[in-house]
């Protein structure tokens, strides 16, 4: 089994702007998606907050619009994405939120 770090990309609006309903209706799509997943979720992960990019040339570049990330073990890549099948941050529908999946490789010191 290896491991899969699931990268969320888009323009979502932080989670203290949301009303006590919607906060609900995500939480409750959230937790859908994490039933169907089960013991695949290593670590829900978090949203990501106050944000700053720092260039190998010392300048300031304005962040990318990455919003959290979750963990997951799978089998493969293509496993790892199947996990995805209505993953609530893609529930939008418009192509502007989308989730990167990458293998995270053991490293040995």
């Amino acid at each position: 089994m290896s491991r899969f770090l699931y990268l969320y990309r888009g323009p979502a609006r932080p989670m203290e702007e949301f009303t006590p309903e919607e906060s609900a209706e995500q939480m409750a799509a959230w937790g859908e998606w994490m039933g169907r997943v089960q013991s695949a979720l290593v670590d829900a992960g978090a949203p990501f907050g106050a944000r700053a990019s720092i260039a190998d040339d010392g300048t300031s570049p304005a962040p990318g619009d990455l919003n959290g990330y979750s963990i997951v073990e799978a089998e493969s890549l293509v496993a790892a994405k199947v996990l995805l099948d209505k993953h609530p941050f893609l529930s939008e529908g418009k192509g502007r939120f989308s989730i990167e999946v990458f293998e995270l490789v053991p490293t040995e010191m």
